[in-house]
């Protein structure tokens, strides 16, 4: 493969903004694994926990932009502006509607006397994280997209 037409591209950015997602999803997993001692492969496909895939995903695409057209270019301002907009809504919005779905939940369980089925089933509560994922989510993002143009560079000499 020619890293040439890879490096310090727009298919760099895409690469490590949607890899990083992956390679979070893939932490998750195994942080659960460490910490609960069971396997649950939902946590490949869930939002929320440790460290926030959303986070890393936008910082790493923030950070690879920079790295490629500088810090203080206008692309990177407007994706660092993205990024903080979605980590934003990751930590507060979401996460204060996984609130509110714990408490409905509750609700639920004690008009219908744990009988979700009748009142449509149980709506999921894991939906946004912890300003500490949010943290290690984006702190995770910009180690990646560093790692990765480094790779790179390495592999086009």
């Amino acid at each position: 493969m020619d890293f040439n037409l890879v490096y310090s591209s727009g298919y760099e950015v895409i690469f490590v903004a949607f890899s990083v997602i992956i390679v979070a999803q893939i932490v998750k997993f195994f942080a659960h694994l460490l910490v609960k001692r069971q396997a649950d492969f939902r946590m490949f496909t869930t939002t929320g926990g440790m460290p926030s895939s959303h986070a890393a995903g936008v910082m790493g695409l923030s950070t690879s932009v920079g790295l490629i057209r500088g810090f203080s270019s206008i692309e990177f301002a407007i994706a660092l502006g993205y990024a903080f907009i979605v980590m934003y809504d990751a930590a507060g919005v979401r996460r204060a509607a996984g609130k509110q779905a714990a408490c409905l939940n509750k609700i639920i369980m004690d008009v219908y006397k744990q009988e979700l089925k009748e009142a449509g089933g149980k709506l999921k509560e894991l939906l946004g994280h912890t300003p500490l994922q949010v943290f290690m989510g984006a702190i995770f993002g910009i180690l990646y997209s560093y790692y990765v143009h480094y790779l790179l560079s390495t592999l086009i000499k």
